[in-house]
């Protein structure tokens, strides 16, 4: 009976530590998205991986991403690279692509204090 208790208590200690590290570590840019948990989860992903970005969220329109705020803004420019698309500028938080006669600006956003999240047209992907 004993051990169950401090079994328990372990598991329960573990799990406040865990939420206590992810507040700490994400802060107030766990509810600026709306849902933390595909974000988290990619960044979770992105941690495991040797990648430097990790798809976050999709939508009609555009592809989220995730990347560490140390590869701001080469694999973003990278990713673009091998999409055929040729940088051409930063403007405040956006980088401005071009292919051809096209011209198209990915949206960038800090997320937390290491990562960073970047918005990808859905014209671009296919």
């Amino acid at each position: 009976m004993d051990f169950l208790k401090k079994t328990l208590l372990v598991v329960l200690l573990m799990f406040v530590l865990s939420f206590g590290f992810i507040g700490v570590r994400f802060g107030s840019a766990l509810i600026q998205e709306g849902n933390p948990i595909p974000y988290l989860v990619s960044i979770m992903k992105l941690e495991l991986s040797n990648k430097g970005y990790e798809q976050a969220a999709d939508t009609l329109n555009e592809t989220s991403y995730v990347s560490a705020e140390k590869e701001y803004p080469s694999v973003v420019i990278d990713f673009m690279k091998e999409k055929d698309w040729d940088y051409k500028e930063q403007i405040g938080s956006g980088l401005v692509f071009e292919r051809s006669q096209e011209t198209i600006t990915i949206s960038t956003r800090k997320y937390s204090k290491n990562y960073f999240l970047w918005n990808v047209p859905n014209e671009v992907l296919n």
